[in-house]
């Protein structure tokens, strides 16, 4: 493992200076953060050849993450994704969140975690760890909390996120990784050829604004079926009600690992060979079809267009906090929150067909 590179990340608004830390291992693989929304930047992964392919999509300076709108490469929090009429009530108190989509309340915005500095308490050779300090009633949410991330690189070619907090109230917890990926390369255009896996069974249906009615339902002959592997282009425009509802998928799958640190997902890419596995101990994963990016000004002169990556967002199950059936995301007062989510990559040498 190299040692650690630190450089500048350019300015925001106001001011502040936000830097860019680099983590590379003896295989060349490397991450790059920023200490503004502890945003992942880039990606170098080897492809078949053995040539880096950046993979991540991403904006060349802080300047850029802060003026994002798509949550490029950031850590999502205090509650990922969806919680329906911006509002939940726990321990008899109704907790108002800002609706930022429709009447509803999505990634915890419009204050969201992405937009502020982290402090960074260790940066070692394999490691960065982000902090950042949530008071009680941030975001709408009671209790404060430090909220913890570690991001590893491994030799295994992994890159891992820890998260760790503990809340002084109970609370809603539910951080998520939002990296879009392109295992052809970040600058690549279209991921319609990119094959997947998802060892669900099972989907949660939602209304027409995302927001889940608490049904669970079996996959078998449906599009949503990724068990033994789909092509994301095969059914992505089919008029099965979830897909157009979601406009492609934009969709919670049930997982099997049973709280477990286990592989739920994979995805390859065919002109790389690159394949990346997704582990996780959380219960859900959301996988986002990007289908509302529109023409992203991101890094290195690329524009993102629809559909030019895919999020492999895990999570606890969207709306958690009002479906007594899914699993819950209140994390109670002393308890540690504590989950990992890793995303490990190899090659392989066959197309995708």
């Amino acid at each position: 493992m190299k040692a650690i590179k630190v450089s500048n990340f350019g300015k925001v608004k106001d001011g502040r200076e936000a830097k860019l830390y680099t983590l590379t291992n003896d295989a060349g693989m490397s991450a790059e953060f920023t200490d503004y929304g502890a945003s992942l930047v880039r990606l170098y992964v080897p492809d078949r050849e053995g040539a880096l392919r950046d993979v991540v999509l991403g904006y060349d300076d802080a300047a850029g993450y802060e003026a994002g709108t798509e949550s490029i490469g950031a850590p999502v929090g205090r509650n990922a994704n969806r919680i329906g009429g911006a509002s939940f009530e726990l321990g008899g108190v109704t907790y108002q969140l800002t609706p930022n989509k429709g009447c509803n309340n999505l990634h915890s915005g419009p204050d969201v975690y992405n937009k502020r500095f982290w402090e960074v308490t260790e940066a070692e050779d394999d490691h960065i760890i982000f902090l950042l300090h949530s008071p009680d009633g941030d975001q709408g949410y009671p209790g404060a909390l430090d909220m913890q991330i570690n991001c590893t690189l491994t030799e295994e070619n992994e890159i891992r996120f820890t998260y760790h907090a503990v809340p002084d109230h109970d609370t809603v917890i539910n951080m998520t990784n939002h990296s879009y990926f392109n295992l052809n390369g970040h600058d690549s255009g279209s991921i319609l050829s990119h094959r997947v896996v998802v060892d669900a069974d099972a989907f949660t249906l939602t209304d027409d604004e995302s927001i889940p009615t608490g049904e669970i339902m079996d996959v078998t002959g449906t599009p949503m079926d990724f068990r033994n592997g789909r092509v994301i282009g095969d059914e992505i425009d089919s008029d099965f009600e979830a897909i157009r509802l979601g406009k492609g998928y934009d969709h919670n799958w049930v997982l099997k690992n049973g709280g477990k640190f286990a592989k739920v997902a994979e995805t390859a890419a065919d002109e790389s060979g690159i394949v990346m596995d997704v582990y996780t101990d959380l219960p859900g994963i959301q996988v986002y079809t990007s289908n509302f990016l529109n023409q992203e000004s991101g890094k290195d002169g690329a524009v993102y267009p629809y559909r030019a990556a895919v999020c492999f967002e895990t999570q606890f199950f969207p709306d958690a906090v009002h479906h007594a059936n899914f699993p819950s995301s209140i994390c109670k007062a002393g308890q540690a929150y504590h989950t990992v989510t890793a995303y490990r990559f190899r090659t392989n040498d066959r197309r995708n067909g």
